[in-house]
């Protein structure tokens, strides 16, 4: 007999035959996770983290701001040689904008969401008083349009102003009009009228490439507010439309776009910008010259260190550089749109998709015409280029949508119950407010008041209730119904004909 036989024929002492317990199995061991999985697992449960899309918009920030102030002060070394001061005196005055800018950013990243909700309407006013101001003689001239403020060597544009409140103010309408938005007179009144005002200023002084990112604020206020797809296509043909009718009334526009069609035809006059963009795109290859080893800036690519700071870069760093700056505006547009539908606040849902599509856009825009996709407009690339209001409120912007990002509901329990966190204590930033909806009047009415107003006789009351109000009479006039005799059933007669006089 075998020892497995034994085992099985073993009898306890009850006489019973005892089974031997089955084996267990070995758990298997999970083979760590190597490559590109290991690395989707760890990228998954950072995205998991509360905190992460506040986290990437001041990474984001950051990395764009530290490449516009390298490329700044490689572009516009030459310009400063050329007006015969220092070379780092446009740097310097990048750096300056810098410093406020991130002032700005703390601002508006510490200033709570509620409170800029209310301060909307009051930022549209200023923003179209400051658009009509700039038309009088104390607006300045630069570029041929004439919409900036000069102050102590300072310029100020006060479209981009106009922009912010516009996406704001929008944002506040559209949402205080949410139930009524499925008719188009409240859909489009008063925000179309409003931005069509400002569009009609811009142009007087006149500024195609604010014209076109206002326009970008308002498609996008109206798609993230739910408007109707129908709505689009005639508000982009209508655009399409106004830009052609726009191109052909002025001669410098309508040079813009012939020499898009045809960069080759004037080479050294209207096509200059765009050819040699081209030029220094092509000379940068996979990696770049080097930094600052590019030849464009020395007066070959006009205004290099504004609008054309791409063409640079794309020298300099060549295609990974340019790669690495459209992956972040990339990822600022993923992150963006996260943070406009994690949130539950309607006012933060599209007030986040409208900055993030502004930016993007800007971007896109800046890079397009830089590459030869889109005619010159004269947009800046954000963070990127030397400028003073257009670095500011882009910093702003940055500041908002990190706002927005804290207030995630993940992100407020967090910050409520686990404390503000290291940047919290860095920056000192208050812990956010959670999202309470607005109460909802109920549409109940008294059942005497509904009863008349439908013409219905209200349902007659019993005699006990009836009676008590005549009770209350007759005692205060210091008399009973019952001591005089005065029937119930009268009394609910008089109560039904007070009711339907409208008496109760």
């Amino acid at each position: 007999m075998t020892v497995v036989d034994q085992n099985r024929d073993r009898r306890g002492r009850d006489g019973r035959t005892e089974t031997p317990a089955p084996r267990r199995k070995r758990p298997e061991r999970r083979r760590p996770a190597r490559g590109l999985t290991a690395v989707r697992v760890a990228l998954t449960a950072w995205l998991s983290r509360p905190l992460a899309s506040f986290h990437l918009i001041l990474a984001i920030c950051g990395l764009l701001t530290t490449i516009g102030i390298v490329m700044v002060l490689s572009a516009s070394s030459v310009e400063s040689l050329n007006t015969g001061s220092s070379p780092y005196s446009l740097f310097r005055k990048h750096l300056v904008f810098v410093a406020l800018g991130s002032v700005v950013f703390w601002v508006a990243l510490r200033l709570p969401l509620r409170r800029l909700r209310t301060l909307s309407s009051t930022a549209m006013v200023l923003g179209l008083g400051l658009l009509v101001l700039v038309l009088t003689p104390l607006g300045t001239e630069h570029y041929g349009s004439k919409g900036w403020f000069d102050v102590a060597g300072y310029s100020f544009q006060p479209v981009e102003i106009a922009k912010v409140a516009l996406a704001m103010w929008g944002a506040h309408i559209l949402v205080t009009k949410h139930a009524v938005l499925h008719q188009w007179r409240h859909l489009l009144v008063p925000v179309v009228p409003a931005a069509l005002l400002m569009f009609g200023l811009l142009m007087m002084q006149p500024d195609l490439g604010g014209t076109v990112t206002l326009g970008v604020v308002l498609l996008a206020l109206l798609w993230f507010a739910g408007a109707p797809k129908r709505l689009f296509g005639v508000l982009l043909g209508a655009a399409a439309l106004g830009v052609l009718v726009l191109a052909l009334i002025d001669q410098y526009r309508l040079d813009r776009v012939l020499s898009f069609l045809n960069p080759s035809a004037d080479p050294q006059g209207k096509g200059l910008q765009a050819n040699q963009a081209l030029y220094a795109l092509a000379d940068g290859g996979l990696f770049g010259k080097g930094l600052n080893q590019g030849a464009s800036k020395w007066n070959y690519l006009p205004n290099v260190h504004h609008d054309f700071i791409f063409a640079l870069l794309g020298e300099e760093l060549g295609l990974v550089g340019c790669v690495a700056v459209m992956g972040l505006f990339g990822l600022l547009a993923v992150v963006g749109l996260r943070i406009a539908t994690r949130n539950l606040d309607p006012w933060i849902r599209i007030l986040a998709g409208t900055l993030t599509a502004w930016l993007v856009a800007q971007a896109a825009i800046n890079i397009g015409y830089v590459v030869g996709l889109l005619p010159v407009t004269g947009v800046t690339l954000p963070l990127i280029s030397y400028g003073g209001t257009s670095l500011l409120v882009t910093m702003m912007l940055f500041g908002i949508l990190a706002n927005c990002a804290r207030h995630e509901p993940e992100a407020v329990a967090a910050l409520r119950t686990q404390g503000p966190g290291k940047f919290g204590r860095l920056l000192r930033l208050p812990a956010p407010e959670p999202y309470r909806p607005p109460a909802r009047k109920s549409g109940r009415r008294p059942a005497a008041r509904s009863g008349a107003a439908n013409g219905r006789r209200p349902a007659p009351r019993t005699a006990r209730s009836a009676a008590a109000p005549d009770r209350r009479r007759s005692t205060a006039r210091g008399g009973s119904t019952a001591a005089r005799g005065t029937p119930v059933r009268n009394t609910a007669r008089t109560s039904r004909t007070s009711n339907r006089r409208g008496t109760w």
